[in-house]
């Protein structure tokens, strides 16, 4: 089964059109340029144009000082028309990524980064989950597949993706192994897995051998390779042994923006 992302997409902005109230508005910080950023900002404002979502851009030059990015989301936090507030990473390197994301408000990162939020999701109470994250639970959901009881092997460890995913699936009952660039024989332990998600940021990292037949492959990848969107997956050859699998592009993505979309209405109902 290829799992289609744009249908699961469609029918998550059904719901959003039926509830949200006004125009709900998302602003978009991003420092400098990334092709896989503007992909994805690509997407996510053709998905407010087609929820009735207000959306902007703050593009701010790759040399921005921290001081002035921290101002820039200091007036978004204050302002009355914003509702959700997302800054694109990765961030510059002169920039201390911690303290950007605490100043943002909790109430409008929609995309679940601020401390606040990833400690509130660790203890297990209510929080507004990291999006990608969020976009691979509603995938497997709506694919009909349970993940408690499951063994599921998560390739990458990044406080974006890897480790909320991970506490998400604990939360859901799964058994949960976190691998890495340091980890010992990787194969081995996708091996064992019921499913995999690859999120590494390595084009078509992993290979048909690496999957048991059967195995549940979840692509969290996007990365450019001569002007096209790959993921970390071997997409071709793994989905012959897959019994279900997501493509890219039309798999996580499409989920990741509408479910952000769905942040700013839990945020609109509750501030």
């Amino acid at each position: 089964m290829i799992i289609d992302g744009r249908a699961i997409a469609k029918q998550i902005k059904e719901r959003i059109r039926e509830e949200k109230v006004g125009t709900p508005t998302v602003v978009a910080v991003i420092l400098g340029e990334n092709p896989a950023s503007e992909s994805y900002l690509r997407m996510l404002e053709k998905t407010c144009e087609s929820t009735g979502f207000g959306y902007r851009r703050v593009d701010l030059d790759s040399e921005t000082t921290e001081e002035t990015l921290i101002k820039e989301i200091q007036a978004l936090n204050a302002s009355a028309s914003v509702d959700g507030i997302l800054i694109q990473m990765p961030l510059p390197k002169h920039i201390d990524e911690k303290k950007v994301l605490m100043a943002v408000d909790p109430m409008k990162d929609v995309d679940g980064f601020n401390p606040i939020n990833a400690g509130r999701l660790f203890k297990g109470e209510k929080a507004i989950p990291p999006c990608t994250p969020l976009a691979v639970m509603t995938i497997l959901e709506a694919s009909g597949i349970d993940v408690a009881g499951k063994h599921v092997v998560i390739i990458g460890r990044s406080n974006i993706v890897g480790k909320p995913l991970a506490i998400m699936m604990l939360q859901k009952n799964a058994t949960v192994t976190i691998c890495h660039s340091k980890t010992v024989d990787l194969k081995r332990h996708t091996l064992s897995a019921d499913i995999v998600v690859a999120a590494v940021g390595v084009p078509e990292f992993l290979k048909a051998d690496m999957i048991c037949e059967g195995a549940v492959v979840i692509d969290v990848g996007t990365n450019e390779v001569d002007g096209k969107l790959v993921g970390d997956v071997d997409f071709a050859a793994v989905s012959e042994k897959a019994s279900a699998i997501t493509p890219v592009p039309g798999g996580v993505g499409p989920v990741t923006n509408a479910v952000l979309l769905r942040n700013v209405l839990t945020r609109q109902r509750e501030g």
